[in-house]
């Protein structure tokens, strides 16, 4: 998992061509003038979902991560404690969603506070809770960029 400022986004382009790629879209979009939905980038390779939704309690939070997918969430607007840890830490809730490129699991992790401006990338083994209200819970903008692992 990496946490940062988008300022400091060029730090990570030595990763991987199609991270750079994502994040030069984030760098380089007004993103303030999306509406909600997917956008492609790159097609099915790299892809954007622009989201805005209310913050949720703790005890509505999922345990989550991919496999296929990279996932580059940066929040345009608002905050949200986002929860993560690494998912050797984790028991499985259900089974993988190939489908969906999604699995959930049970356990507990870390949490950081995801503010304006700020970003994680999120690898395969990061398990991820987004969407906890902080204190209260409150309107966010989010863009999620999907990033595909071949």
């Amino acid at each position: 998992m990496i946490f940062d400022v988008l300022y400091n986004a060029d730090l990570y382009y030595g990763l991987d061509e199609k991270i750079k790629k994502a994040l030069q879209f984030l760098q380089d979009t007004e993103l303030e003038n999306l509406e909600p939905g997917r956008i492609d980038i790159d097609g099915d390779d790299i892809f954007a979902l622009v989201q805005k939704y209310t913050t949720k309690d703790f005890s509505e939070g999922k345990w989550e991560a991919h496999r296929k997918y990279i996932d580059i969430q940066y929040m345009v607007s608002g905050s949200e404690s986002f929860g993560v840890v690494n998912i050797d830490y984790l028991e499985s809730k259900a089974e993988y969603d190939e489908e969906n490129d999604i699995e959930f699991f049970d356990g507990d992790g870390d949490y950081l506070q995801l503010n304006d401006d700020e970003f994680v990338i999120l690898f395969p083994g990061d398990a991820h809770m987004p969407g906890i209200a902080v204190e209260e819970k409150e309107e966010v903008f989010k863009v999620v960029i999907k990033v595909a692992i071949k």
